[in-house]
């Protein structure tokens, strides 16, 4: 089953921009799987497990502004989770589902937390609002997650893992052919795990693309500027947030838990199942950050958990 490709308009301070998004399965069903990526990944790194759930849900994988197919933004301080979170909503308003399950792999994680506590924040409409007339309809409620998929993300993450992210964020590499860049995604995404070389293309032909005969990271390389200025003062009340809005979800959550992460630590996970009740782990053996979800065992466990 092959996807569609759409965007929906979205908003910053500095104006107007277009997120990208893959659409797979029937577009008329309601039950939808939202399937977030990580900091510098895109909605492409899906496409095994949305081939997979695209039988029994409309499975929606979007490229995160400043990611694939999306927009740069022209303030690179926007971005940042809140703003990513509040596409979010723009997109799943105008996909309208009944049903929203959300896949997160770590940035993709902490959008789904915070969309939560966007949602948990929402102000009710005033009583004295008049009703709608002329054909016009009050706004639907907003969606909830129903299910969600922490896949290696917590509200704690890790500050080495930070500084190896910076490490390759801010590497502006380019390479002269794709078997080059292969070997770049083999050594710097080691910690997914082993893979076979057909992975190993699969994770490297959306990360790059080719412009002028070089292969260049498909991304905007500004997103380094907001990850960079992350301060220790920042990083302490950004978790703080996190943990409340982790503790106010009420949907079944999966965690996905690399055994051999340095971004979410096995006492991260133990605080996690100790501040909420329906929290279920999957330690996914061999792996660190992130798990791949291109292996079956690990798209079964999400597609048994999603059910």
């Amino acid at each position: 089953m092959s996807h569609r490709i759409a965007s929906v308009a979205c908003t910053s301070p500095a104006g107007l921009h277009r997120m990208a998004y893959y659409d797979w399965g029937d577009p008329q069903n309601p039950d939808v799987v939202l399937c977030v990526h990580g900091l510098t990944r895109n909605g492409r790194d899906f496409d095994v497990l949305a081939q997979a759930l695209s039988s029994r849900y409309r499975v929606i994988c979007p490229d995160v502004v400043g990611r694939g197919l999306s927009d740069w933004l022209s303030l690179p301080m926007n971005y940042v989770v809140p703003q990513y979170a509040a596409d979010m909503v723009n997109l799943i308003n105008q996909i309208k589902p009944q049903t929203l399950r959300w896949v997160g792999t770590s940035m993709g994680g902490l959008i789904a937390m915070t969309y939560a506590a966007l949602l948990a924040q929402a102000s009710v409409p005033a009583p004295s609002l008049p009703p709608a007339r002329c054909g016009q309809s009050l706004p639907e409620p907003f969606v909830p997650i129903t299910r969600l998929v922490l896949n290696d993300v917590g509200p704690r993450v890790q500050g080495q893992s930070i500084e190896r992210i910076t490490a390759y964020l801010c590497e502006p590499v380019q390479f002269d052919s794709f078997a080059q860049a292969v070997q770049y995604i083999k050594t710097t995404a080691a910690s997914f795990g082993p893979h076979t070389d057909a992975q190993w293309e699969m994770l490297t032909k959306h990360y790059f693309v080719q412009r002028d005969g070089r292969w260049v990271k498909h991304y905007d390389p500004a997103i380094a500027v907001a990850f960079g200025a992350i301060t220790p003062q920042w990083a302490a009340a950004g978790e703080a947030a996190m943990w409340q809005a982790f503790a106010g979800i009420e949907a079944p959550t999966l965690v996905l838990h690399g055994e051999q992460s340095d971004l979410l630590l096995a006492d991260t996970v133990d605080a996690m199942q100790r501040a909420r009740a329906r929290v279920q782990v999957h330690t996914v053996k061999g792996v660190g950050h992130a798990p791949s979800l291109l292996q079956a065992d690990q798209v079964e466990v999400v597609r048994a958990f999603l059910q």
